[in-house]
């Protein structure tokens, strides 16, 4: 399946086992239109449908990874209840199967700190900058703000965060744990693709496997955690995967995957 957007304020490219999905609205700070929402969607059933997709690299244009939503346009909603089930871009990452790693070049305000924080992984350029700002302007986020910061920070300095809407720089996020790594700008998508691809490399029904386990580990009581990834430990097991690597490990040669 060839890849492809159909709005020019969402680029999205592929290399080999890697989809790169880019915001390019950089005049804007990449803030996100209910156009490129639902463009998103479009590209997330796209790459879950493609099994040649093993991961994704999620970044933006220019000097900003996401300002989030485009605030000049949020009064076209007739109604609140009309605000609250639109198509939201943080709803369309949290379908995404496939790993994704966030290469957060710039500014993560808001919306764009709810999109990096539904990532699986985040890689931070040194110039990257983190913010909840909704607070300044009358409201809370919408897109999980406050249960992944908590997850990801903790609870003081969610609250900070949440409280303030101050911002952090990348050196903050990376002591707090809200990112991985903190690179120089000119290094962060060639460490993205990198770190990408190694995960591409892995059996990409273990890779998926992984993502779901880990995200029921977080809502699930500590048995019921351990009870669900025995389960899956036996379903990705069966799997013709995991023959190839034992049979792989046996022979002591790189093991060669094909999501079945």
């Amino acid at each position: 399946m060839t890849l492809a957007s159909d709005s020019e304020l969402v680029a999205v490219d592929t290399r080999g086992h890697v989809a790169t999905v880019r915001l390019n609205r950089p005049a804007k700070l990449n803030a996100v239109t209910q156009e490129m929402s639902d463009t998103l969607v479009r590209i997330v059933q796209a790459i879950n449908d493609d099994p040649g997709i093993r991961a994704v690299v999620y970044t933006g244009t220019g000097r900003a990874f996401s300002a989030g939503s485009d605030i000049a346009t949020l009064d076209q909603y007739a109604t609140p209840w009309e605000f609250r089930n639109r198509r939201d871009y943080c709803d369309a990452l949290r379908a995404l199967r496939k790993p994704v790693i966030a290469a957060v070049n710039g500014y993560a305000f808001g919306g764009g700190l709810e999109a990096a924080l539904t990532c699986d992984i985040r890689l931070a350029a040194d110039v990257a900058r983190f913010a909840a700002p909704e607070i300044t302007l009358g409201w809370v986020g919408g897109g999980g703000m406050s249960a992944l910061l908590a997850t990801s920070i903790g609870a003081s300095n969610a609250s900070w965060m949440l409280m303030t809407g101050q911002p952090i720089d990348a050196s903050r996020a990376l002591a707090w744990g809200l990112v991985t790594e903190v690179v120089p700008g000119d290094e962060l998508l060639p460490r993205a693709h990198e770190l990408a691809e190694t995960i591409a490399s892995r059996p990409p029904i273990a890779a998926q496997t992984a993502k779901a386990n880990l995200r029921a580990a977080y809502n699930l009581p500590l048995d019921q955690a351990i009870a669900y990834e025995r389960e899956l430990q036996g379903i990705t097991f069966a799997t013709e995967d995991a023959a190839e690597g034992r049979a792989a490990f046996a022979a002591r040669r790189p093991g060669v995957f094909h999501g079945r």
